[in-house]
């Protein structure tokens, strides 16, 4: 489906990006967000992707992502040409300009910024990031050129419902983090985050919090991931989408929110045999109820050459069982539906 180009209007603490869609289902008021995990298209994979065309990492997945009115990743390198590389760090990546044309190909809206690559070139090369994301028509969360912008949401309007998004970093390095004159991502600090949920709570009928945090590749959530969902959720978020472990974690039902604690690697130039699994999460949100649908992936590079893969059958089955194991120290499962992997919320 077509979806009309978004319009970027810019204000004190507020991005507002307007989407007009076509109806998806048969309620007028439902709007559906698809989530995904990391996105990664830089380093020694890079160039063997890019023959191909960077679009082709997304061909699999294309359907899916036809189905969500806004899509969200999270985009773990800056996409830039320039810039001075952070050296004090093991891991550094910048992926070639032309990924932002890919994203916007492959349907995705939106991205938050706020991780721990977004600076690895520095300010001048998130700025081009944020150049290069605005012209391929995507808008962005969690990262700017000051503490300012770097807390702005974005707010959607789609059929007459607003949803709002902001991102959150909790990882280091701290010289990453924007401050009041200087450029960088969203620090996930408790009187930031919240002060900036009841803004947007106040400003949208749904609002939807991305963090970075976690340990990477473990499937145990940290007591501090756990804090910061609950005080997100009590602030007015709906749900909660974590990234960085590059491994799926538990998903958690609290009070009237959701949190997903991580979702894994989505689409990440490596060969790591860690990260094999993924999802893309459906958030259906409704007045009326709410729903977040799971989509297992296939995330193995060995396997899928860097071209995540929507799973079924038994193998579809696998990952839920596994998501669902994880999600039982917080009294959350996951349940089949028509075929459909289902968490009510």
């Amino acid at each position: 489906m077509q979806k009309s180009p978004m319009k970027r209007i810019a204000a004190p603490f507020l991005t507002i990006a307007m989407l007009v869609c076509m109806p998806l289902t048969a309620s007028a008021q439902e709007v559906t967000v698809n989530a995904v995990g990391d996105i990664m298209l830089a380093g020694r994979w890079a160039a063997g992707i890019k023959k191909r065309g960077f679009d082709y990492t997304f061909r699999a997945t294309a359907d899916e992502l036809a189905k969500g009115d806004i899509n969200l990743a999270n985009l773990e390198s800056p996409i830039a040409s320039g810039g001075t590389e952070f050296k004090d760090k093991r891991f550094r990546f910048r992926a070639d300009p032309e990924v932002a044309q890919a994203l916007a190909k492959a349907g995705f809206h939106l991205v938050t910024l706020a991780n721990n690559h977004s600076m690895d070139f520095g300010g001048q090369a998130l700025a081009e990031t944020i150049k290069n994301l605005t012209a391929s028509g995507i808008a962005w969360i969690g990262a700017g050129g000051n503490l300012s912008e770097a807390r702005k949401m974005t707010l959607y309007t789609v059929r007459g419902v607003k949803v709002a998004f902001l991102g959150f970093s909790l990882t280091q390095p701290v010289e990453f983090f924007a401050a009041r004159n200087r450029p960088g991502t969203t620090p996930g600090l408790e009187n930031i985050y919240t002060t900036d949920i009841a803004r947007a709570r106040a400003a949208a009928d749904y609002v939807i919090v991305t963090f970075h945090w976690g340990k990477e590749g473990s499937t145990t959530v940290q007591p501090y991931q756990r804090n910061a969902a609950h005080k997100a959720i009590e602030a007015g978020a709906d749900a909660v989408i974590g990234h960085h472990p590059h491994v799926l974690q538990g998903v958690e039902r609290y009070r009237n929110g959701i949190i997903f604690y991580s979702l894994g690697n989505f689409a990440f130039a490596s060969i790591g045999k860690d990260a094999a699994s993924s999802a893309i999460v459906r958030l259906r949100l409704d007045r009326t109820g709410r729903e977040a649908e799971i989509v297992p992936l296939d995330v193995l590079n060995s396997r899928v050459r860097f071209q995540p893969k929507p799973l079924s059958g038994k193998r579809a089955k696998a990952v839920i069982d596994q998501l669902d194991r994880l999600s039982q120290p917080f009294g959350s499962s996951i349940v089949e539906r028509n075929g459909r992997f289902i968490v009510d919320f």
